[in-house]
């Protein structure tokens, strides 16, 4: 997996992680006793829902970190035509929130990998989650490792699947 290039600023640098500075992280944070909140997804086309997402998601704990889908592994869940904006771009308005303390690009489907590795003290998923029959593998896991799990609630069409309709409909922003 390739990691997004320059231009960053050192923020944005300091933000982005591999596995292995994620874990020296997650380790430096455990001894600090802080609370590591930690949720996944592609955040294609970052919106409203997004963002209160992640804010509620930081209100949980001490540091959150956002496990972020690489390019491949986003057009495998979400199909043909998506990401629309690459994974350089998705990192870096991510690394911008003043709620997220750092990004963790993966390339695989699920984010189990990077919890069983990370053991966060809460996973966080979106309601539409709780909402289905879909509990993410992660929850799982991280609750195996003793961590807890919670479903934050769903903002009504702010999805990116949603606006993109939207979109393609020819329909005005609500």
């Amino acid at each position: 997996m390739s990691q997004p290039s320059p231009p960053y600023d050192v923020t944005i640098q300091a933000c982005l992680l591999d596995l292995d500075a994620a874990v020296a992280l997650r380790q430096a944070w455990r001894r600090d006793g802080l609370r590591l909140v930690l949720t996944n997804g592609c955040f294609d086309l970052l919106h409203p829902g997004h963002v209160r997402y992640l804010a509620a998601a930081r209100r949980l704990g001490d540091r959150l970190l956002v496990a972020i889908n690489d390019d491949g592994s986003t057009r495998g869940l979400k199909g043909p035509g998506r990401p629309v904006l690459p994974l350089a771009d998705r990192a870096e308005l991510l690394c911008a929130l003043r709620s997220v303390d750092a990004v963790l690009p993966f390339g695989e489907s699920t984010a189990v990998r990077l919890v069983q590795a990370l053991a966060p003290d809460l996973y966080v998923k979106g309601g539409d989650y709780a909402a289905s029959s879909r509990r993410p593998p992660e929850a799982d896991a991280a609750e195996a490792l003793g961590g807890e799990v919670r479903f934050l609630p769903f903002v009504d069409g702010r999805s990116t699947t949603a606006i993109l309709a939207r979109i393609r409909a020819g329909e005005p922003g609500r």
